[in-house]
């Protein structure tokens, strides 16, 4: 039989086969092979011992949270208390376009600006909007329908509002609001595991949040070809592989002086990759 993987609490594992649960061991020969179930993975199960028997291939996976198989990450952004930050913003979008998972960005707050902060956020909306990012507030009522039939992970600082965003997106879930994890009504997590929730048609992980938020694994390259906008303009460059830094006829620069390329991007773009944030 065939399930997926939506709880793990120490070495149990509850696998979700149609609508029946099965709480699994994992076989030693997974220790051996020095693979470790993660919560998301499709698997085989042996229903009349209780066992997992093997894991079927990953799109993906991230270490903090321990979830793979992930559609979506919703990047929950504070434009005010805390005041956005553009840096996050962009180490988030370019470690999780790293990890092959599609960013969604949700601003959150746009209530507590004046005119002139509303005008400038809303511009900074539409940039990631047109370099190909969805983007919305918390107040779009279509921000619900882009849950269903996926795995989605939050991420952001604390007190973004991810509790807030979630009660507004589902009701049911009661959350608590204030320094506190999206624990989906359970408070302050107080054990480890990962789990699978059901909301709005998907599944939505229960975790404090996407956490793994530095440049592990990634060359400078990696962190530019995850720029995704600069991609466009890499063939225009004089050298093959410009890093958009040193180079003389670099289209990027170019680009950032006419204002086509968001100037915070690039100043966060030199910060990772020249300060040794990796």
């Amino acid at each position: 039989m065939v399930g997926k993987i939506i709880k793990q609490i120490s070495n149990d594992y509850t696998v979700k086969v149609d609508d029946k649960l099965y709480i699994c061991k994992a076989r030693g020969k997974f220790r051996n092979m020095h693979i470790t179930p993660l919560v998301g993975d499709n698997v085989k199960i042996d229903e009349e011992n209780n066992y997992i028997l093997e894991i079927l291939d990953r799109k993906n996976e991230l270490d903090r949270p321990s979830v793979s198989n992930i559609d979506q990450v919703v990047i929950v952004t504070s434009v005010k208390i805390p005041d956005f930050s553009s840096n996050l913003l962009d180490k988030l979008l370019t470690i999780i376009e790293f990890n092959n998972i599609k960013p969604v960005i949700c601003f959150t707050k746009l209530d507590l600006l004046n005119e002139e902060e509303i005008k400038h956020i809303k511009e900074i909306m539409n940039y990631y909007k047109q370099i190909g990012y969805e983007v919305y507030s918390n107040t779009d009522s279509n921000l619900k329908d882009i849950f269903k039939d996926k795995i989605t992970v939050f991420a952001g600082q604390s007190g973004a509002g991810k509790s807030s965003l979630l009660n507004r997106l589902d009701n049911t879930l009661n959350l608590e609001i204030g320094e506190v994890s999206i624990a989906l009504g359970r408070g302050r997590h107080t054990t480890r595991h990962t789990e699978l929730i059901e909301v709005l048609g998907g599944l939505i992980a229960d975790t404090p949040g996407f956490s793994s938020i530095d440049f592990r694994g990634m060359k400078k390259s990696d962190i530019r070809d995850n720029f995704i906008e600069f991609n466009e303009y890499r063939d225009i460059c004089e050298y093959k592989d410009c890093m958009h830094i040193n180079e003389l006829k670099c289209m990027v620069k170019d680009k950032v002086n006419d204002n086509t390329i968001l100037k915070s991007r690039y100043e966060n773009y030199l910060k990772f990759v020249e300060k040794g944030e990796l």
